[in-house]
């Protein structure tokens, strides 16, 4: 931050960035963050991690105008929430806000704008008592949004609460901006797996009207008509900044890799173009054993060539994979997911994922496990059409056997199928949109500008005053 130093206290405009402990929603705000600081290197930037997520991250390159600050971990082990959540979120929503707001008051410069996850709903509080200008990040998918702010709608239609298995075929046309939907396409919490938090979505909502600006982790044009629907709604200004990814270290010249990343790059270099299927399930919920144990035996008799981060469990299915699968606990994805070798991504759907299948033009198997990942599958699938459903909310409690696994997979992955063809056509037309987008003077490029000119200006009037 040597740069900043000559610079008077006042003049500099200073971030506070909150995001929610969770991976899928740090690596957003992270990404939001190293834009502001590229584009403008007098912002400073503090990013509010707990002493757990430091440890994880605070090794990672950024630029020099992003620190960190730290607060106390809210869970002993936070990686280890995803079968207590419900658990975690309250900590969350009681345990954070003391420390940060202690940490706020002793930051120097003083904070002029503060950028919070909008589930971190004590956030806008603190910001308003604070006299700070508030923005809310929305890491999710826009028709995620649209659902728990027209949930009333759901509910005069009689859509909820309904027996799943009875009606989840029956469609939702009535959600401003959201192409017709069924009910088994609405986020899980909506019908079954995650209604314990429903209600924090709507508190979540319901905060962005404490915020000064609402920004949104999504590249217009993909979602032009509910973004627009959501625009007319709301009176905050709304920008729209997606991919929120890491792109930039796809411009990185010189490739920095961790320990063991060139085994599996080196790996993926020798496998033939387009022929090498990722599979991911993400980095919290994951599905039962019994599930892992038949996908795993569906990737091998299936004969694909594939590379599977399959975290904690990865010891487990390394010996079971057979010669064409390699088996990690980790590995750069949006690299990997650009390298000439991948032909498809196998992926829980998570916001992140899907952005960055996206952005590399990668079809998807969808295996939606939570929350907003099965309307996240709906999009990938119906929208885009650049995906097929391996799983959907009418599986609840359904083992997908081995056999399908395999037969799917390979037809998925069948480079000569006029299908694939097609998708694999399609999805590399859905890259380029999303890389438009962020180019100068694309929509997520001019957003970013936008968002910047409006909190300087902000920053400035306090000045004044």
């Amino acid at each position: 931050m040597d740069h900043l130093g000559n610079l008077e206290p006042t003049t500099i405009c200073h971030v506070m960035a909150l995001p929610f402990p969770g991976r899928g929603h740090i690596n957003p705000m992270m990404n939001l963050c190293r834009s502001l600081a590229s584009k403008k290197p007098d912002i400073l930037i503090t990013f509010v991690v707990t002493e757990e997520w430091l440890g994880l991250i605070g090794s990672e390159p950024k630029p020099g105008n992003i620190r960190f600050g730290t607060i106390p971990n809210v869970l002993t082990s936070e990686r280890a929430r995803a079968g207590k959540f419900p658990a975690f979120f309250q900590e969350v929503l009681t345990k954070m806000e003391a420390p940060v707001e202690r940490l706020l008051g002793q930051l120097k410069p003083p904070v002029s704008t503060i950028a919070a996850d909008t589930y971190l709903m004590w956030a806008f509080e603190m910001a308003n008592r604070n006299n700070i200008p508030a923005a809310s990040l929305w890491t999710m998918s826009v028709p995620v949004y649209s659902v728990f702010q027209h949930f009333d709608l759901l509910v005069q239609n009689g859509h909820f609460p309904i027996e799943l298995k009875e009606r989840g075929e029956e469609l939702v046309e009535y959600i401003p901006g959201i192409s017709s939907t069924r009910i088994v396409d609405l986020p899980t919490c909506v019908y079954g797996h995650g209604r314990d938090i429903l209600h924090r979505g709507f508190e979540a909502i319901a905060s962005v009207s404490k915020a000064q600006f609402l920004l949104l982790c999504s590249v217009y044009e993909l979602e032009s008509q509910v973004i627009d629907a959501l625009k007319a709604s709301i009176s905050l200004p709304i920008y729209h900044i997606g991919p929120t990814i890491p792109y930039f270290k796809l411009e990185q010249e010189e490739i920095i890799t961790g320990p063991g990343e060139t085994d599996y790059f080196r790996w993926l270099d020798m496998q033939p173009r387009g022929s090498v299927l990722y599979v991911s399930q993400g980095s919290t919920h994951s599905a039962p054993s019994a599930q892992l144990d038949e996908i795993a035996a569906g990737l091998r008799d299936s004969g694909v060539r594939y590379l599977w981060v399959a975290r904690a469990e990865a010891c487990l299915f390394k010996e079971s994979c057979g010669g064409a699968g390699l088996v990690l606990p980790w590995c750069d994805q949006l690299r990997v997911l650009c390298h000439p070798s991948l032909g498809g991504f196998w992926s829980h759907c998570g916001w992140g994922s899907t952005s960055e299948a996206a952005f590399a033009g990668i079809p998807l198997l969808t295996f939606p496990l939570y929350w907003d990942q099965a309307p996240n599958s709906k999009i990938i699938v119906d929208d885009w059409k650049i995906g097929w459903r391996v799983k959907s909310g009418l599986d609840v409690g359904r083992l997908i056997k081995r056999d399908e696994i395999a037969g799917l997979v390979k037809r998925f992955m069948d480079s000569e199928s006029d299908e694939v063809k097609e998708m694999r056509r399609r999805a590399k037309e859905i890259s380029e949109i999303c890389r438009r987008a962020i180019r100068k003077g694309g929509s997520s490029d001019t957003n970013i500008d936008a968002f910047i000119d409006d909190i300087l200006q902000h920053h400035k009037n306090q000045a004044d005053n």
